[in-house]
């Protein structure tokens, strides 16, 4: 099974907690603040499309580009239910090929920590750069080495709702890398359970591999944030946000 394809089943249910409008609209602030409209953008690493919808509900011209087709199932759904034009794409992202230029590139929650090789890591963004027009605005968010090594780390973490019973087990490889082992329980219209295994791992990147990822691609820092936007990166940042364009 690739990449998250038995995990889309639930991956709404366990991700439920996360304000994707308040994200998209922090995505948003960004490109505009940096000099970004509301053009055409790219979701890149889209997953179920939900925060892709709230992207284009903001007034974007969105696409959103996965390599799960079993994701991109859910969010043609959820595009079928709302009715807004957002074109999905089944995509590597190390393999980005779009028909032209696009304003605005948005990849977050963790979608290039999926990328556990360093050269796949640089190779997305180079690959979101090339299509990215000059004055475009590129936002993207990382899981930091911190929350590698001291949240996710070895650590098990449990997910029972209604509808199906998630048992997550971590374990911290090296240099920040992380395996996640899924064990799901989903329940099915007769009161008994499916059960589904799932596996991935996460690659923490140190702010000069970002760097150095970025200058190969020809971008340049703008700004990074917390996870909430707004403030400064700390120590125990679990989350930042970095804010790139092409080098003038």
């Amino acid at each position: 099974m690739s990449l998250y394809g038995q995990f889309a089943e639930v991956y709404d249910l366990l991700t439920s907690d996360i304000d994707y409008k308040a994200r998209a609209q922090g995505f948003d602030r960004l490109i505009l603040a940096h000099g970004g409209f509301h053009g055409i953008l790219l979701d890149l690493g889209c997953g179920t499309g939900t925060l892709t919808e709230e992207l284009a509900a903001l007034g974007y011209d969105a696409i959103g580009v996965d390599n799960s087709p079993d994701m991109l199932w859910k969010a043609q759904e959820k595009k079928m239910a709302s009715g807004r034009d957002i074109t999905y794409i089944c995509q590597e992202m190390t393999e980005l090929d779009l028909y032209g230029t696009i304003d605005a590139v948005v990849s977050a929650l963790d979608s290039l920590n999926h990328l556990t090789d360093y050269g796949d890591f640089c190779a997305a963004i180079a690959r979101a750069a090339l299509f990215l027009h000059p004055d475009g605005v590129f936002v993207f968010d990382l899981n930091t080495p911190y929350k590698h090594q001291k949240i996710l780390a070895n650590n098990t973490f449990v997910y029972d709702y209604d509808e199906a019973f998630c048992a997550w087990q971590n374990t911290l490889l090296e240099d920040s890398l992380v395996q996640m082992d899924l064990s799901i329980f989903v329940q099915t219209e007769e009161g008994l359970y499916d059960r589904l295994e799932e596996s991935f791992g996460e690659r923490a990147y140190s702010h000069e591999q970002v760097l150095k990822a970025l200058e190969k691609a020809g971008l340049q820092l703008e700004a990074v944030y917390d996870e909430d936007f707004v403030s400064e990166p700390k120590p125990d940042s679990q989350r930042l946000i970095y804010v790139t364009k092409h080098r003038k």
